[in-house]
C-alpha cells in the first residue's frame, strides 16, 4: 500500500483497517495480503480543482479580452464569451483551439452569467478612431450599455447562482489631461469629454449588489503587437516616418498587455482586488521617450516628428487621445503587492518585438 499526502482522515483510517502491522523488518506487502495501491489527489491537485473558476466575459473578441480568454483556458478555467456576433467569436474561438468554450449571443447572456463564479466586462467601441458626433454618442452608449445589460442580469440572478466578482473595465481617460499633474487612485475626474464617459461608465458598474465583489480597472494604453496603439504606431516607424506624436512632451500612461492580463486575472480571485484600480504600468513616460524606445528597438529612426494637423486631419476631435496625456501611476496595484513583469516600457517594447 502507498499512502499519500492530503487524504482524508477517513480515507487513511479505511487503510489502517486492511493493512496489516507494520513492523521495520516486515517487508510489505505481508504474505496473505493483496498488494494495494491507492491513488490519491495532492493537496496541490486538490486546491486547483477547487479553485476552478467559470468566467463570463464580454468584449472577449477584443484587443485585450482574446488573450484573457486564452490565459483562463491555458489555466483550465471555463470560459463564457458574450457576444453579440456568433460567428465573429467562433473565428477567433474554434472548437478545436478552444475545447469546452461556450459562446453565447445576447439572448442566452442571462443562462451564462447565472452560475457563473465571476463575469468580465470589457465591452465598448473602440475610441481610436475619427470621433464624430454619432460617434461620440456610440463611444459612451457601447459601454454603458452593456455594462448596465451585465449588472441587471448579475442582479436579477438566484442568490444562489450569482456571479461573486465582476472585473468592469474603464479607462484613464477618467482623470482627465495634464503635463503637470500626477494621478492617482484617489485623484478627482477631469471634465473632458473622455472623463465624463469614464464617469458614466462607472457609475454603472456600480449599481452591481452589494454582496458582488467590484474591481473597477481604469486602463491605460496597452502595448502588444497584436492590436491597440502599438500595432498602429509599428508601420509608420518600418516606413521611416516615426517619430513623436505632437509636441512629444505629453505623458504616456501604459502598460503591456500580459500584465493588464495578470492584473485581470487576479482581481478574479483575490478577495482584496475591489474598488478602484489603475490598469498601468508603474513607469509611465513622455511619448517622446515612447517613440525613441519603439524606434531602438525596431532599428529606425524617430525623429521626425507627426504634426499635430496631420493627426487631427485623421482622427479629428480622437487625436486628443494622443496629443494630450496624463501620468498615472497604479498605487493600489502596488498596494496590494501586484508584481508587474514590466515594470519599464523598454523591456515591455522589447518583449513584444522579439
Amino acid at each position: 500500500m502507498e499512502l499519500c499526502r492530503g487524504a482524508s482522515a477517513a480515507t487513511l483510517a479505511w487503510k489502517t483497517s486492511i493493512s496489516p502491522p507494520l513492523h521495520t523488518s516486515q517487508s510489505f506487502p505481508a504474505k496473505g495480503y493483496p498488494k494495494l495501491r491507492i491513488w490519491c489527489l495532492s493537496e496541490s491537485v486538490s486546491s486547483q480543482k477547487a479553485s476552478q473558476m467559470i468566467v463570463s466575459v464580454t468584449g472577449a473578441t477584443g484587443f485585450i479580452g482574446k488573450r484573457l480568454v486564452q490565459r483562463l483556458q491555458e489555466d483550465n478555467h471555463k470560459v463564457r464569451v458574450l457576444t453579440r456576433s456568433r460567428p465573429k467569436a467562433q473565428s477567433i474561438f474554434p472548437e478545436k483551439d478552444f475545447p469546452g468554450i461556450v459562446i453565447a449571443e445576447e439572448p442566452q447572456w442571462k443562462n451564462c452569467i447565472e452560475g457563473s463564479t465571476a463575469v468580465v466586462n470589457l465591452a465598448g467601441m473602440p475610441i481610436s478612431t475619427r470621433w464624430s458626433a454619432e460617434v461620440k454618442k456610440e463611444i459612451k452608449e457601447s459601454r454603458i450599455r452593456a455594462t448596465s445589460k451585465v449588472v441587471d442580469l448579475i442582479n436579477n440572478s438566484r442568490e444562489e447562482v450569482r456571479p461573486k466578482v465582476l472585473v468592469s473595465a474603464t479607462a484613464v481617460g477618467y482623470y482627465g489631461t495634464s503635463e503637470t499633474q500626477v494621478f492617482d487612485e484617489q485623484s478627482p475626474s477631469g471634465n473632458d469629454y473622455l472623463a465624463e464617459v469614464c464617469r458614466e461608465w462607472e457609475a454603472s458598474a456600480l449599481k452591481v449588489s452589494k454582496d458582488v465583489r467590484l474591481a473597477l480597472i481604469r486602463i491605460g494604453v496597452v502595448l502588444g503587437k497584436d492590436g491597440g496603439a502599438l500595432a498602429k504606431m509599428i508601420p509608420l516607424f518600418m516606413m521611416f516616418a516615426g517619430g513623436p506624436l505632437g509636441s512629444g512632451s505629453q505623458w504616456f500612461s501604459w502598460i503591456h498587455i500580459d500584465d493588464l492580463v495578470n492584473l485581470i486575472y487576479e482581481a478574479l480571485s483575490n478577495q482584496s482586488y475591489r474598488g478602484v484600480i489603475n490598469g498601468t504600468a508603474p513607469n509611465p513616460v513622455k511619448l517622446a521617450e515612447m517613440c525613441d524606445e519603439l524606434g531602438s528597438v525596431l532599428g529606425r529612426p524617430s525623429w521626425l516628428p507627426v504634426p499635430d494637423f496631420a493627426l487631427k486631419t485623421v482622427l479629428g476631435e480622437g487625436a486628443t487621445v494622443v496629443l494630450d496625456g496624463q501620468k498615472v501611476v497604479p498605487a493600489r496595484a502596488k498596494e496590494l503587492g501586484f508584481s508587474f513583469k514590466y515594470p519599464y516600457v523598454k523591456d515591455a517594447l522589447k518583449a513584444i518585438m522579439s
